[in-house]
C-alpha cells in the first residue's frame, strides 16, 4: 500500500533492511531497495529482498542494476537482470527499477521491451539512466511507449534542484502518461521548492546518514577502507514528511 502525503508519494532509497524499516516507521510511501548506495546502487541480495518484503507493508521496488558504471550491458549482464526480475516477481515485490542504454545514449528499446514484458504486472520504473540519455525528450517518449510507469530523474543535472527546469518540462510533456519522479540531492530544506516548481506528485530521497563504526579494533595499516555505516535516517524521513505536509 502506497499512501500519499498531502497528495505526494515519498520514496526512500533504502540500502538495507534496516534502512527500509526506518523509512516505513517514519511514514514513507514506498522504498527503492538497493545495495552499494555509495556507488550509485546495485541489485540487493536475495536475502535482503526477501526479508524486506516479509517485513514491510509499504511498497517495495527493487533496483535491477548488476554493477556500477555505465548502463551499456553485455549479454551476461542482461541475462542476470532477467533472472533478478523473475526473482522479484516470485518474492511478490511491487516493482522493479531498471534502465538500459545503447552506445549512442538512447534507450535500448528491444532489450528494455523484453525486461518490461518480463516484469509486468509489477510496476516498472526507468531509473537515472535517463540522465545519461542524449535526448531527454525522445527518451521520454520511448519510455512511455515501452509501458513504463515512472521515470526517476534529476533533470540531467547532478541534483534535482539543479535540474528543476527540465523536470518541470518533463512533467508537463508527460501530461499524466507517465509519472516523473525527481531524485538526487533531495532533503528537507529543498523538497518543497522542488515539488512546487516541478509540480511532480512523487519525490525520491535517500535521507541517509553516516555513523562511525562500533568496532573497538581498527587496523591502522589499512588505508582507504572506510568502516563507517550508511543508512536511511528515520528522523530525516520524518523531516521530509513534515515539509511535504506543509505544502
Amino acid at each position: 500500500m502506497e499512501k500519499e502525503i498531502n497528495g505526494i508519494k515519498l520514496e526512500i532509497c533504502a540500502n538495507s533492511i534496516y534502512s527500509a524499516e526506518q523509512a516505513q516507521a517514519a511514514g514513507a510511501s514506498r522504498v527503492e531497495l538497493c545495495q552499494n548506495l555509495e556507488n550509485g546502487g546495485t541489485t540487493p541480495s536475495y536475502g535482503q529482498i526477501k526479508t524486506t518484503r516479509d517485513l514491510l507493508h509499504i511498497g517495495v521496488h527493487v533496483l535491477i542494476r548488476p554493477r556500477a558504471g555505465d548502463f551499456l550491458y553485455n549479454k551476461q549482464e542482461f541475462e542476470e537482470m532477467k533472472a533478478d526480475i523473475k526473482m522479484c516477481k516470485e518474492l511478490k515485490c511491487d516493482g522493479v527499477v531498471i534502465g538500459i542504454l545503447d552506445e549512442a545514449g538512447h534507450v535500448d528499446m528491444p532489450r528494455m521491451k523484453e525486461l518490461v514484458n518480463l516484469a509486468k504486472p509489477m510496476t516498472v520504473v526507468f531509473h537515472r539512466a535517463f540522465d545519461r540519455c542524449a535526448d531527454p525528450y525522445q527518451a521520454l517518449e520511448d519510455i512511455i511507449s515501452l509501458g513504463c510507469d515512472r521515470i526517476l530523474t534529476s533533470g540531467q543535472k547532478n541534483t534535482a534542484e539543479e535540474g528543476r527546469l527540465l523536470l518541470q518540462e518533463l512533467v508537463e510533456l508527460a501530461g499524466g502518461r507517465i509519472e516523473i519522479m525527481p531524485g538526487s540531492g533531495v532533503h528537507a530544506q529543498n523538497v518543497k521548492d522542488i515539488l512546487n516548481f516541478t509540480q511532480a506528485k512523487s519525490i525520491h530521497a535517500s535521507a541517509k546518514t553516516s555513523i562511525a563504526s562500533e568496532m573497538l579494533y581498527h587496523n591502522d595499516k589499512l588505508k582507504g577502507m572506510d568502516e563507517d555505516v550508511i543508512f536511511s535516517d528515520r528522523k530525516k524521513v520524518e523531516e521530509l514528511i513534515e515539509q511535504i505536509k506543509s505544502l
